[in-house]
């Protein structure tokens, strides 16, 4: 490892790894049974919007597994010393629609690793671009941040994440999304995540130390991303999003489109009024 005053993992900079995969009719046929009443409307033949989520997922066998459920070694990505994986944000350009039926290919580099010292103590930000395309031409750019935290110590640990409080922010939209058990396991299938945050209560709240089992990152931006399409009558030309607390299932989150000068933001939210995931819709350079 670099010496911390110096450029981190400077040698994986630059990296690509390349995956292919199918967007099936039961892939999106499953997709549709999980977010369904609140996925954007498409064109006949046209996959949901926030399915590439799904497609190319890290596949390792059992015997390959960290103790939280995820590939032990990702040869994809750097080898970080913190081993608490989370999503912390990013951003979709999309380009064209995926279609049922289409071989996507993914090329991915790594674009950048920091290290950071946070409240909850070392954090390690890897940064990751894909590329998604199809034969017809490139689909999707996404910028994807993922954050790497130190391990729990559940006697004195808290939700990762800073917690956001805003006192009486105002919205044009909501929707209430029941967020149970059944959802993250359905969700946790499709996208071959094995994060024991996801099912695994014992472990989420006593090792993890969560008050209970984590709603997933990209369940979140994927209704953020699909209000904002059903909003503006179409994938929004470029999309950022990054998360400010965990979601804890159980109860509903509220997914809301901000008014007023907000009326470009979109957030969730839970029942105290804490933000867990915030987005904006954005044009283009020359849009």
């Amino acid at each position: 490892m670099a010496d911390a005053s110096e450029k981190p993992f400077v040698d994986w900079i630059g990296r690509t790894s390349e995956n292919e995969d199918v967007v099936t009719e039961r892939l999106a046929a499953s997709f549709r049974a999980i977010f369904e009443p609140n996925l954007a409307p498409v064109a006949a033949g046209a996959a949901p919007l926030g399915i590439h989520w799904c497609l190319s997922p890290s596949i390792a066998g059992m015997a390959e597994l960290g103790p939280d459920g995820h590939p032990a070694k990702n040869r994809d990505l750097p080898p970080v010393p913190q081993p608490r994986r989370m999503w912390a944000g990013g951003s979709i350009e999309t380009f064209e629609e995926l279609r049922i039926g289409d071989r996507v290919r993914r090329v991915s580099t790594i674009a950048d690793v920091t290290r950071k010292e946070g409240k909850s103590g070392e954090l390690w930000f890897v940064a990751v671009d894909h590329v998604y395309s199809t034969e017809r031409a490139t689909a999707i750019k996404e910028r994807h941040n993922i954050v790497y935290r130190e391990a729990a110590r559940p006697a004195t640990a808290k939700p990762a994440g800073p917690q956001s409080q805003p006192a009486g922010r105002a919205f044009q939209r909501s929707v209430a999304v029941a967020t149970s058990p059944v959802l993250l396991l359905r969700y946790s299938a499709i996208t071959f995540n094995g994060h024991r945050i996801h099912y695994d209560l014992p472990y989420a709240t006593g090792v993890e130390g969560y008050p209970g089992l984590v709603v997933h990152g990209p369940i979140q931006a994927t209704l953020l991303f699909n209000m904002a399409a059903s909003e503006i009558g179409a994938a929004p030309p470029k999309f950022e999003y990054r998360g400010l607390s965990p979601a804890i299932a159980g109860t509903d989150i509220f997914v809301r489109r901000g008014a007023n000068t907000e009326a470009d933001v979109y957030w969730t939210e839970g029942e105290s009024g804490v933000v867990h995931m915030e987005a904006r819709c954005l044009a283009l350079p020359g849009q």
